[in-house]
């Protein structure tokens, strides 16, 4: 059960980051999470929204170069050590994971990571295996 998550390339430049979020806003499009990098010359926006094929229009008309990823999103406990658990599971089994980053939602005691794996599939099992809930992408509005 994968999610679609957006990439975005992004100018390395003074307001370039202001004028995507306009778009967004413009769109009235909310963002559920956000993970941003950045090199010398660009970065990289990684977002997740309840709409992604919406969003991914709104933003190629926009004249951004978009890549649609899927990824995992699990509900973890909001307490300590929950990651660690996840993450030990994923590497006794194997699995890499190239990339993280976490948000939270409306529900209290809980938490969410949006995990980017090698072998997204396998890693799906290997999560489901260990009881660890997965969102699906229509969740995403209610959380």
């Amino acid at each position: 059960m994968t999610i679609k998550q957006i990439s975005i390339f992004i100018e390395n430049r003074k307001n370039a980051l202001a004028e995507f979020t306009n778009v967004l806003a413009t769109h009235n499009i909310n963002m559920r999470a956000m993970s941003l990098a950045d090199t010398s010359d660009f970065g990289i926006a990684r977002i997740i929204v309840d709409n992604a094929e919406q969003v991914q229009a709104a933003l190629e008309r926009s004249a951004y170069i978009v890549k649609v990823t899927p990824v995992i999103a699990i509900e973890i406990p909001d307490e300590a050590g929950s990651l660690n658990n996840i993450l030990k599971i994923l590497a006794d089994n194997g699995r890499n994971v190239e990339y993280m980053y976490g948000f939270t939602g409306r529900k209290t005691n809980s938490a969410y990571m949006i995990i980017r794996c090698t072998d997204v599939p396998e890693t799906e099992k290997v999560l489901e295996n260990a009881g660890i809930r997965m969102v699906a992408q229509e969740e995403l509005a209610s959380i």
